[in-house]
């Protein structure tokens, strides 16, 4: 197994398939929970900073792995923190700047989100515009302020899938 050192050797950047499991994408760097066949980097995406170095990534991807993450969780003094949240920071601090991130998720009325019992998160169309700032001029933005994206295509299907494409927004 590579090292992460030469996994991001090249200076152009590497493609991260972020919860690969094993259905990896081909030509892409696969990370994962799991040390399953193909995995690279072994490495829970919850825990923060991945080992991986700021803005290394050209594309990240992430299929049905969002809706995993919990959105609000308890710190052992009762105070909140937002692990969704900091997940889209942590994929917006290894993104090279335009770089996209490509996600697929079940929406969050559909019966694919509500029948598996991990599902922790239910998301919709509107979801991503807390992460773009020129989205409703910024006022849902406002609320959290993570690091800024650009959402350049949001497909969805209300009782299906939803597929997002964000672009990295330099601060």
């Amino acid at each position: 197994m590579a090292t992460i050192e030469e996994l991001v050797r090249d200076a152009s950047g590497i493609r991260l398939d972020i919860g690969c499991g094993e259905h990896i994408q081909p030509n892409f760097v696969g990370m994962d929970v799991q040390p399953l066949p193909g995995v690279d980097i072994v490495h829970d995406v919850n825990i923060h900073p991945w080992p991986l170095p700021d803005e290394c990534v050209l594309v990240a991807m992430s299929s049905h792995l969002v809706e995993h993450i919990p959105t609000v969780a308890f710190r052992p003094d009762g105070h909140t923190w937002f692990p969704f949240v900091e997940f889209m920071d942590e994929v917006w601090r290894i993104m090279k700047v335009g770089g996209p991130f490509l996600i697929s998720c079940p929406h969050g009325w559909s019966g694919g989100q509500l029948q598996d019992p991990t599902h922790c998160h239910a998301m919709n169309e509107n979801t991503w515009t807390y992460f773009d700032p020129e989205s409703f001029g910024g006022q849902l933005y406002s609320f959290y302020k993570p690091k800024p994206w650009k959402i350049e295509n949001v497909f969805w299907e209300t009782f299906g899938n939803m597929e997002v494409v964000l672009r990295k927004r330099a601060l």
